[in-house]
């Protein structure tokens, strides 16, 4: 029997079961469709699971600083299977709390399968046929398998089967220097393991300023993980009961043995499956599905939202694509995704917190820049904390006086970046950080310091 909704939502990641909520509230019938873990990428694999071993590792981390405070801990031991029940209770807690709320909510029936499209406004899911006036996918990512010489002959990890580890590796080998890679690297070698990360450009995190790279990099070596960068010909090989990755860099050993491999090497969209060529809608040369300003697709009452769309890879992106959604649908707000200003954060120790342009992107520009700066060892409160590594910068127009962005890796850069940022909504001049009074001891208020001395770049 074919059942019938006014929305149907695929996919019980960020945006779907948000959208649900606010469809459902409206009177409108809805059909939920998950095929497997209820709250996505960052319930389960990503966010909430990572961050609780962050933490995990950040209080290892503190524990063997105590002497630095005058605190006699004693020698510090990791249990790491009471590390790994931590974070399942708090991505199963997590995981719960959206599906009870999902299955308790009027007007929203949900599915539990692999949806496909049989055609425009058709989708199966089991032995279930289900129609809807406008259907909205929330499909997600998942992490991609890079075409490495020997890939196929070793036991590799990836972002998802790292949460299942059950001991502790030896040695983590992490072939990928971006932010996924570098989260792990740093939880695990506090944890313990050796950790040497392969990275085939030139630098970590090729995205971000290169002494953002840079300082990064110093932050990671001090703890004592290895990096091979320049690694054009990755290759791997068993050795045993251990893996063998092949290196060709510019100097080292050329090749390094470790117990354990991850590949953190980028992610890919979860859109081959789902028979997008039977509903017409079009896909780029990745699979991501291409979007509108509105998120709406070639096919005009079909939708795509978070990690399926290519127009934002992080849990707040795909969030604001919801509230995008509702708003243009719902609402009568002409809400777009254009009007949104990038913005995320490296959780290594300290995090790097981002918004906006970096130097060199304004730079590209061509307009008259202007660049502060201020080191984490001229903040106070990261002086009382003695967490003093890292720095502040931000980048200006220098005519309009328009900020145009802001890294700070630093203690609470993840944090002190937010006040950046909604000024930077506000589409206010930076004077209007620089007359405002904050509170001390914070690392936010060195931010009106930094804006106020901007200098020209050179």
């Amino acid at each position: 029997m074919t059942k019938h909704f006014d929305a149907i939502i695929i996919g019980a990641g960020q945006a779907g079961p948000s959208l649900a909520g606010r469809l459902a509230a409206a009177g409108k019938s809805v059909a939920l469709i998950e095929r497997k873990l209820f709250g996505g990428t960052c319930v389960n694999t990503g966010c909430m699971p990572t961050k609780a071993m962050v933490a995990s590792a950040y209080a290892v981390h503190m524990a063997r600083r105590g002497a630095d405070f005058g605190v006699t801990t004693g020698p510090v031991s990791v249990d790491f299977k009471r590390v790994m029940a931590r974070k399942d209770k708090v991505r199963t807690d997590a995981r719960s709390g959206v599906e009870n709320w999902l299955k308790g909510m009027e007007n929203c029936i949900i599915f539990e399968g692999h949806a496909r499209f049989e055609d425009p406004h058709t989708i199966r899911v089991g032995e279930d046929i289900l129609t809807a006036d406008q259907i909205f996918l929330n499909t997600g990512g998942r992490a991609a398998t890079p075409d490495f010489p020997g890939v196929d002959d070793v036991p590799f990890l990836t972002n998802v089967s790292m949460m299942d580890l059950d001991v502790l590796p030896r040695h983590l080998i992490i072939v990928g220097g971006s932010y996924i890679g570098l989260e792990f690297a740093q939880m695990f070698r506090r944890f313990g393991s050796e950790v040497t990360v392969i990275e085939k450009g030139p630098r970590l995190i090729a995205r971000e300023d290169p002494d953002v790279s840079d300082a990064v990099l110093a932050i990671l070596e001090k703890e004592g993980i290895r990096f091979r960068l320049n690694a054009e010909c990755i290759r791997f090989a068993r050795q045993g009961d251990d893996v063998a990755a092949g290196v060709d860099c510019t100097s080292g050993a050329p090749e390094i043995t470790g117990s354990h491999l991850l590949l953190a090497t980028g992610r890919r969209p979860n859109t081959d499956d789902l028979g997008l060529d039977k509903a017409g809608v079009n896909t780029d040369a990745r699979g991501y599905v291409e979007v509108d300003d509105i998120l709406r697709t070639n096919v005009s009452h079909i939708f795509a939202m978070g990690d399926c769309n290519g127009r934002g890879a992080f849990t707040h992106t795909a969030y604001n694509d919801f509230e995008i959604v509702a708003a243009n649908l719902l609402d009568g707000e002409p809400r777009r995704v254009s009007d949104r200003i990038s913005t995320y954060a490296l959780y290594i120790d300290p995090p790097l917190g981002r918004a906006g342009m970096s130097e060199t992107e304004a730079r590209k520009t061509g307009r008259k820049i202007a660049v502060g700066r201020r080191p984490m060892t001229r903040v106070g409160r990261a002086v009382e904390k003695g967490e003093t590594e890292g720095f502040m910068k931000v980048v200006v127009d220098a005519d309009s006086k328009e900020i145009l962005g802001a890294s700070i890796l630093g203690t609470g850069g993840d944090e002190a970046v937010q006040s950046i940022l909604d000024v930077m909504y506000a589409r206010k001049p930076y004077s209007t950080i620089t007359h405002a009074v904050h509170i001390h001891p914070t690392v936010s208020e060195l931010i009106p310091t930094v804006f106020g001395d901007v200098a020209p770049a050179s």
